[in-house]
């Protein structure tokens, strides 16, 4: 299925029936973790002598599923995360398709006390060049697949510098997509200068604007350019599970 897109006065093609999606699953199993809670649940419903599973004797299956969107997987939010109020992703995210720019990036060593490991300015600054995307997908190195199932909690993962953050608002950056838990250090004191900083909190508040935590770029995607569909679910809630899906463009 292929579809011809305009946009900002270019036009390319992308192929519809061939997708990648970065979205890890919410699963019953192995399920990646973070903030130190435990996995998400997902239990049988029962009434009586009546039980919602097919495969011990019931019509149909009904399962309630506990989870937290920040900790269970892959998730999008809005400002509303670190505002007062509660500003919902359902409600301030109205458009789906951006052109996205892929980029690659190894962690660099802090050196501190704490053996921080940091994605800087000055990295992103030469990856992106003049570009402005409307949205910045970010896999960093290595990109062993055990993300997919991995323990964050007490890992102190890499985190985003707060210049480059600004860099990204100031470009014109609306979505922001990583394969970490945060843009922001595991443990800071609840500052959380990256969000801060991306949504202008301070300032001019950016509702529109959204962080996607806990992908997955899979190895054969090289960077560059493609169409991203930020697929979310109706949650009236500062966060969402999601499932951004990336197309490869194919310029005329």
């Amino acid at each position: 299925m292929l579809a011809t897109i305009t946009h900002n006065k270019e036009t390319f093609k992308v192929n519809l029936s061939k997708p990648i999606d970065l979205s890890i699953p919410l699963t019953s199993k192995k399920n990646p973790l973070a903030w130190y809670i435990d996995p998400p649940k997902f239990e049988t419903v029962t009434d009586g002598e009546w039980v919602g599973s097919v495969r011990k004797g019931g019509d149909v299956n009904f399962t309630t599923i506990t989870f937290n969107p920040h900790s269970h997987g892959t998730h999008t939010e809005t400002a509303g995360h670190i505002t007062e109020k509660v500003h919902s992703i359902n409600k301030n995210l109205k458009t789906f398709f951006f052109v996205a720019e892929v980029v690659t990036v190894i962690p660099e060593p802090l050196d501190n006390e704490d053996d921080d490991f940091i994605l800087s300015d000055k990295q992103f600054k030469n990856l992106l060049k003049n570009k402005s995307p409307e949205a910045l997908v970010i896999r960093t190195l290595p990109n062993a697949r055990e993300k997919k199932t991995m323990n964050w909690s007490n890992t102190n993962w890499p985190f985003v510098d707060e210049r480059a953050m600004v860099r990204f608002r100031e470009s014109g950056i609306k979505h922001l997509l990583i394969d970490l838990p945060s843009v922001d250090k595991e443990k800071d004191g609840g500052e959380l200068k990256g969000h801060h900083a991306f949504w202008d909190v301070n300032g001019e508040i950016r509702l529109d604007a959204t962080i996607t935590e806990m992908i997955y770029v899979p190895h054969k995607v090289p960077d560059g350019t493609y169409l991203l569909n930020l697929q979310i679910a109706s949650f009236e809630n500062d966060a969402t599970p999601s499932k951004p899906i990336l197309y490869k463009i194919e310029t005329e």
